[in-house]
């Protein structure tokens, strides 16, 4: 049995145009194992949504092998559920018709037990008795939680998530952090986060990649060992500090470089 379940190996994505080529990935390598919590940490243009485009199917390498469970990744697939910053919610549906959505190709699947399903989903992310609302309806942040029950309904052994607390304000962003850390205990998927927010990297993740820019590569791991019984007291802990120093010295370093490339 393959102990990781997503393996990027040598991973290249170059965009042409008429006038240039432009290197967005240059040799990423890294794995997510079985119920692991994998952050892609970096500045804007460094690549991370890009890499998560190709885990997600959405797009291509130009070169290199990305393998889940050792089969060839090319196109999107029902083993991964993928979440992003805008919450891509049907208007027309109420919340749970948008997460029973995700159940359409689920022939024999009755009617009934898809809005069941769809309901269970909403009550784990917290959305108990708002079940037959309109996204207009919603908060920014009750809109995420309805795209993150979408996203898992399908029950996928991996989920994507791009920045999805970006657009929220501080307090929510700190909520849906611990609503995931929640759902990332129940339901045992494996998660591959993109953030550009050093303490949310690490308050969430097992292991941080930090990526640099021009082109866009992993500058360096790092694995976090915190309390698996996570609140936010963790964050004024010395071992969490630690390992912003380190982050925050890999960035600074990375920027530097950037400088001095010019």
């Amino acid at each position: 049995m393959n102990e990781h379940l997503l393996t990027a190996t040598n991973i290249n994505r170059i965009f042409v145009s008429k006038q240039r080529s432009f290197t967005a990935l240059d040799n990423i390598n890294l794995t997510i194992g079985n119920h692991e919590f994998v952050s892609l940490l970096g500045p804007s243009g460094c690549g991370k949504s890009t890499f998560l485009r190709l885990v997600a199917g959405l797009d291509s390498a130009s070169s290199g092998s990305l393998q889940m469970n050792g089969s060839i990744l090319d196109k999107p697939g029902r083993d991964r559920g993928v979440v992003f910053q805008q919450y891509s919610l049907l208007p027309w549906l109420l919340a749970w018709q948008n997460v029973a959505f995700a159940l359409k190709k689920e022939k024999n699947m009755r009617s009934a037990e898809k809005k069941e399903l769809a309901y269970h989903f909403l009550d784990l992310v917290g959305l108990k008795g708002f079940e037959e609302i309109y996204p207009s309806q919603m908060s920014g942040g009750m809109q995420q939680r309805v795209a993150i029950a979408r996203a898992l309904v399908i029950k996928p052994p991996l989920l994507l998530m791009d920045e999805p607390f970006g657009a929220l304000d501080a307090q929510t962003r700190r909520d849906m952090q611990d609503l995931l850390v929640t759902i990332f205990k129940e339901t045992r998927s494996s998660v591959l986060f993109v953030t550009h927010d050093v303490d949310e990297a690490i308050y969430l993740s097992d292991r941080v990649y930090i990526m640099a820019t021009n082109p866009g590569r992993i500058a360096k791991q790092i694995d976090i060992h915190l309390s698996d019984d996570k609140d936010w007291s963790i964050q004024l802990s010395e071992p969490f500090i630690n390992y912003k120093k380190e982050i925050l010295m890999e960035l600074k370093q990375q920027k530097k470089n950037v400088h001095q490339s010019k």
